[in-house]
């Protein structure tokens, strides 16, 4: 019986340690729910008419005929940070996640390209791909401005099969300054530069469908951030 309650006493002993270390891994500070898991509180609907609710710990996404592209978004804006979510998303759907993002306060009009118009409300910005189709997803398209891919996976044949279908994908997004990466059930995806924003909402997609398509549904849950201080070093 003593030696027994000796092993037991120096397990438990060494069980901060571990913790310690991990968490020295993630900068000393673990990741926070942005999402609580019972509610929508500090997230509001914007772009389009597509459905959100709450099921069985998951944000919920339902497409509405004839809705634009809507999107689920933080009521706050985050600048540099680590951010983690794990994705299941109808084959038949495209979704994505916004990050930085911004609202178009006013009709606007590409000044490269006079035909890409866009209404007052239009959500834009960096969007991180949920999609398996083509295979682009954490890829980044630059959503209602550029309207272009910010990275190019023709040369990571690894991250274009990275997603699963008709399975949960664990997305990370890391944004640093102008440094932008993504990695899909930890396969690196995404890494590049841009300074167009460097802050904004965080956003959760449902796509527009076509007519007589649908419904169909995206799904969220563990829905995590870090804030990250100048000059901290991630992996």
């Amino acid at each position: 019986m003593k030696t027994r309650l000796i092993t037991l006493t120096a397990v438990l002993a060494l069980l901060p340690i571990g913790c310690a270390t991990q968490n020295a891994k993630e900068g000393g500070t673990a990741l926070k729910p942005i999402f609580d898991g019972k509610t929508l509180d500090g997230w509001a609907t914007k772009g389009g008419t597509a459905e959100y609710r709450v099921e069985d710990g998951c944000i919920v996404g339902k497409t509405v005929e004839g809705s634009p592209n809507t999107f689920l978004c933080t009521t706050r804006d985050y600048a540099d940070f680590v951010l983690e979510f794990e994705v299941k998303c109808a084959v038949e759907l495209n979704s994505g996640c916004q990050i930085r993002s911004h609202v178009h306060e006013k009709d606007w009009t590409d000044p490269a390209n006079p035909k890409r118009v866009r209404k007052a409300g239009t959500v834009y910005g960096y969007q991180c791909e949920i999609m398996h189709t083509g295979g682009n997803a954490g890829n980044f398209w630059d959503e209602a401005r550029r309207a272009k891919w910010l990275d190019d996976f023709s040369k990571k044949p690894e991250a274009q099969k990275a997603f699963k279908d008709n399975e949960w994908n664990h997305y990370r997004i890391v944004a640093q300054g102008d440094h932008i990466r993504s990695w899909v059930n930890g396969v690196a995806a995404a890494d590049f530069c841009d300074k167009t924003d460097a802050s904004g909402f965080i956003g959760l997609q449902v796509h527009g469908i076509k007519k007589g398509t649908g419904p169909f549904e995206v799904r969220w849950k563990n829905v995590r951030i870090r804030e990250l201080k100048a000059g901290e070093k991630v992996e």
